[in-house]
């Protein structure tokens, strides 16, 4: 036996190494008792982060209480497995930080169900996000073990994650292959891993405490358990990936990158990254830039490029001026790399042994608790096929895409009570061309409807005069009449905004979603309230769709969740019945304003949703 030792908040624990038969069997007798006085924590050390991935190991599994962690080496062989799995499958709970990824890798790596182990689970990371889902960088503490713990254990409990990456570095390895080539018997590796398991031991309790002190509503926390659950067991699942297209897709984007870095050559710009280059060539060919970066740089982001190459941000001609052939190689090219490497290559890289990729699903990624959704599949554009089409439908099945519709106006409505808004949901109406007409009359044109909808959407996300202009093309002034218009024929948006900013600032400075969620303002941005509870709101119509889904049965179709879109592969004769219920499970009532859903059965690949034709 090894054992290390710590002081934390005082106390000095133990982490205990099993060496031998005998060291295994006081590590089962210690789980036992200690599992009879409360969970356990659990944790698991790995070879990386792509637990699908055909080279990922699971290297240890660790055991803890307040005082005293065990550290399994499992990838020592069958005794260890069996010690390990003997705790697993009896100890009646567990307290893990960020549980998905647990739960995973123990289901493909050490054969331990997600279903099994999932209710037995209480995530840390769930509770400390319901307390506040800021990151640090947002103003809050953060969701990573290391600052709550610091918070609310002990101020010098070590950073685990740092602490390794130290010794990583010492013997050569980097963050990233540090994790799979460090001795599975170096003191360092064994004594942080068995520190992860006492502090999300000691972490749970101090949460709890903390949520009842806020007075969070006690529902919130099965329900978060509930969706990374179901989330978890899609991850799982998984998505065929076309390998022969994807491979194809590469090259070919490989080449657009080329080809439009030549265009961009020609007008002096020999690297399309170069902002200083662009914008001393885009100066030279008579355009105007005013907007700088942090550094005083000219900014030649995406937003000011877009503009001067005529394109809105689905990359489609706006039509009010001739487009800057510059600024459109640039962004064409710069779009094609970043799509070869983050998408194309990624899928490659990531595919597993049964040819499936695995997109994870962060259920509580945002402020406002918005979901967050793996290989970067919130990015993609909203029109294009390309990428999608990778990705495939099981065999003999179909995918089917079911969306809200209008939902953030909807929730707007809702929430804030907008009588018009409201008639014209009941009515049937189209809520963007409804606004429209309220705006400019009953000619509007596609041009004021596009305006309206921006308007909307502007005012449930949180975009200024200036950023809406940017993305329809509009003019400045035009979108200012727009918004001062739009305040008028449904009054209560701006009513409500004020009402919610007093009662924020009345809760020092937090806003309750009418689930009970927390979610922190800024005090500067206080206007931003209406995005926040109209974001963390549709947030919580999905998250009650996808409980009515497994409720229904569904579960097995479903394959993934981006915004406000549900993805599933059903058997192509039974997509119809799937997709009516899918749709059933999608439409209910949200304070007497009716949540719709609309199902799309599209072909094999999910790109087929989007114009493909396969």
């Amino acid at each position: 036996m090894k054992t290390y030792c710590q002081t934390l908040a005082g106390d000095l624990v133990s982490v205990h190494v099993p060496q031998t038969p005998e060291d295994l069997r006081q590590f089962t007798d210690w789980a036992e008792q200690a599992a009879r006085r409360g969970p356990l924590g659990l944790d698991t050390e790995t070879t990386g982060l792509d637990i699908y991935a055909p080279r990922f190991r699971l290297r240890t599994v660790q055991f803890g209480d307040a005082h005293t962690a065990w550290v399994i080496h499992w990838e020592l062989g069958a005794e260890f497995q069996r010690a390990a799995r003997c705790v697993l499958d009896n100890a009646h709970a567990f307290m893990i930080h960020n549980a998905p990824y647990d739960w995973q890798v123990l289901d493909r790596h050490a054969g331990l169900p997600i279903e099994a182990l999932a209710p037995r689970t209480t995530d840390t990371r769930i509770l400390a996000k319901l307390i506040d889902p800021r990151e640090r960088k947002e103003g809050g503490l953060g969701s990573a073990l290391k600052p709550l713990s610091a918070k609310h254990i002990d101020p010098s409990a070590p950073d685990t994650q740092e602490g390794l990456t130290a010794v990583f570095n010492s013997l050569g390895f980097t963050k990233e292959t540090g994790w799979a080539g460090i001795s599975i018997h170096h003191p360092t590796y064994n004594l942080y891993a068995g520190l992860d398991a006492i502090l999300a031991a000691r972490l749970a309790p101090k949460l709890r405490t903390e949520l009842a002190r806020l007075d969070v509503r006690e529902t919130l926390v099965p329900y978060e358990h509930e969706l990374a659950r179901i989330c978890s067991i899609m991850t799982r699942a998984g998505m065929v990936l076309d390998i022969e297209y994807t491979e194809t897709l590469s090259g070919q984007l490989g080449e657009q990158a080329e080809k439009f870095a030549r265009v961009a050559a020609r007008y002096g710009v020999t690297s399309v990254n170069s902002g200083a280059q662009i914008s001393e060539a885009l100066g030279a060919m008579g355009e105007t830039l005013t907007e700088r970066t942090d550094n005083g740089a000219l900014k030649v982001d995406k937003n000011v490029l877009l503009p001067l190459a005529d394109l809105d941000e689905d990359w489609q001609r706006i039509g009010v001026r001739e487009p800057n052939p510059l600024a459109d190689a640039v962004l064409r090219s710069k779009r094609a790399g970043r799509w070869r490497t983050t998408y194309a290559e990624r899928f490659l890289r990531e595919v597993d042994s049964s040819g499936r990729i695995h997109a994870a699903l962060d259920t509580l990624q945002a402020r406002t608790g918005r979901m967050a959704a793996g290989l970067a599949a919130q990015t993609l554009p909203s029109g294009d096929f390309e990428i999608r089409r990778s990705i495939l439908a099981d065999e003999g099945h179909v995918f089917i895409s079911t969306d809200f519709q209008a939902i953030e106006l909807r929730v707007l409505a809702a929430l804030a009570d907008v009588k018009r808004m409201r008639e014209a949901i009941a009515a049937g109406e189209d809520l963007h061309g409804f606004t429209a007409g309220l705006i400019y009359g009953a000619d509007y044109t596609p041009k004021h409807r596009k305006l309206a909808k921006a308007g909307g959407l502007g005012k449930v996300y949180g975009g200024g005069a200036d950023a809406l202009s940017q993305q329809t093309g509009a003019p400045i002034e035009d979108v200012r009449r727009m918004l001062a218009a739009y305040d008028r024929v449904y009054p209560e948006v701006k009513r409500a905004s004020r009402r919610w900013q007093r009662e924020a600032f009345q809760n020092g400075m937090v806003a309750i979603s009418p689930v009970g969620r927390r979610l922190p303002l800024d005090r500067d941005r206080s206007y931003a309230i209406v995005n926040y509870l109209c974001q963390s709101t549709a947030r919580d119509v999905l998250g009650q769709s996808v409980l009515n889904m497994e409720a229904a049965g569904l579960l097995p179709y479903l394959r993934f969740l981006i915004h406000d879109e549900t993805l599933a592969s059903a058997p192509k004769g039974e997509a119809k019945e799937v997709a009516r219920e899918i749709e059933k499970c999608m439409t209910f009532p949200l304070f007497g304003v009716p949540i719709e859903a609309k199902a799309e059965i599209g072909g094999r690949s999910w790109g087929s949703l989007y114009g493909a034709d396969f």
